[in-house]
């Protein structure tokens, strides 16, 4: 099921970009490779179906994301922490004490021979 939702997912990304770069802008995109628009697609051109074609194509894009990410988040109930085994405790070595004597006190001030 994710397989085929991601499949579809690459398709309505690719289908998107080609929506958008089909569309007149003020730098023509590829729209000047389709030479007879105005004749498919009536007098205003494609404007109008482009732009609902990715209206629509961005809306499927978005719901078949909420959907992937939701199927993933019930698929993967348990985590990696929960596989790691808790090493044993049994070497490792105590730390050792030391008392308040054994710290090295200032040097005596030397004295006048």
């Amino acid at each position: 099921m994710t397989s085929t939702l991601l499949i579809v997912q690459i398709i309505l990304a690719i289908a998107i970009t080609i929506a958008v770069l089909l569309q007149k802008s003020s730098s023509i995109g590829l729209g000047a490779y389709s030479g007879s628009n105005e004749s498919v697609f009536g007098a205003k051109g494609p404007t109008g179906f482009l732009a609902k074609l990715t209206f629509t194509l961005a809306f499927a894009f978005i719901v078949n994301t909420l959907v992937l990410g939701y199927l993933y988040t019930t698929e993967t109930t348990a985590s990696v922490a929960d596989t790691i085994v808790p090493a044993n405790n049994a070497a490792v070595p105590a730390v050792p004490t030391t008392s308040e004597n054994t710290t090295p006190s200032a040097p005596a001030a030397p004295t006048a021979n």
